[in-house]
């Protein structure tokens, strides 16, 4: 079967750090585009930033550049998002997805073609 799961959320001081992990089952996750995303309370999902299955970064957020970066983990399954100088505005559920395509390139248009989807981590930055 196939599953992404994600963890890793929590409560975090601004200017602090969180990891997200996000662990596949049923699939090589190596092999495809992973993207990141997240829904800040009554807002709606935005993605955040893809790595695709040749290991090419896309971010589809501004404001996460140079504090935000993905990488895998290939003997765990699982990809990474390390999310450093966190801002109370970084609040969200925070979800991985991917579009089970073999070899693919991340969309231009985020989660645009990802249908797996997991089922969110809370990520909660407040003093």
């Amino acid at each position: 079967q196939v599953r992404l799961v994600e963890s890793g959320g929590g409560l975090v001081q601004p200017g602090g750090s969180l990891r997200l992990s996000c662990a596949a089952s049923g699939f090589t996750l190596d092999d495809y585009a992973i993207g990141w995303f997240r829904q800040a309370p009554g807002k709606e999902r935005e993605g955040v930033l893809c790595i695709s299955s040749s290991d090419e970064v896309t971010y589809y957020l501004d404001s996460v550049k140079g504090r935000f970066t993905i990488s895998n983990d290939n003997a765990e399954n699982t990809a990474y998002l390390q999310m450093n100088s966190l801002k109370p505005e970084d609040t969200a559920v925070y979800y991985c997805a991917t579009d089970l395509e073999r070899g693919s390139n991340c969309p231009r248009v985020p989660g645009y073609g990802m249908y797996v989807w997991g089922q969110g981590t809370l990520a909660t930055v407040s003093a």
